[in-house]
């Protein structure tokens, strides 16, 4: 019986902190596999720009006209693709309440 609270507390530390950070390192390979030229992205050291250029494990952005980075593919942090709807800031209409 003694066992059984160290056997607890492995149990919800995997839940807290393990398997979020699996899931997170999963989505991040999953969007460094997907990134193609035209995809608007966001850097880790928050550099924007839009991939012109894929090459293996490096990505040419371009960050202002005629002006390219060269960055590896690893660095991509998020994706801020154009073609998804606008989420208004806020509601339309009176508030009621």
């Amino acid at each position: 019986m003694s066992f059984l609270p160290i056997v607890l507390m492995f149990g919800v530390l995997y839940m807290v902190m393990i398997r979020p950070q699996q899931k997170r390192a999963r989505e991040h390979r999953d969007l460094v596999g997907s990134i193609a030229a035209g995809d608007e992205v966001v850097t880790t050291a928050g550099i924007f720009g839009v991939v012109s250029e894929v090459e293996g494990e490096v990505v040419w952005l371009e960050v202002a006209k005629d002006l390219e980075l060269k960055v590896l593919k690893g660095t991509v942090d998020r994706r801020f693709n154009t073609d998804e709807p606008d989420q208004p800031d806020e509601p339309e209409g009176p508030i009621e309440g």
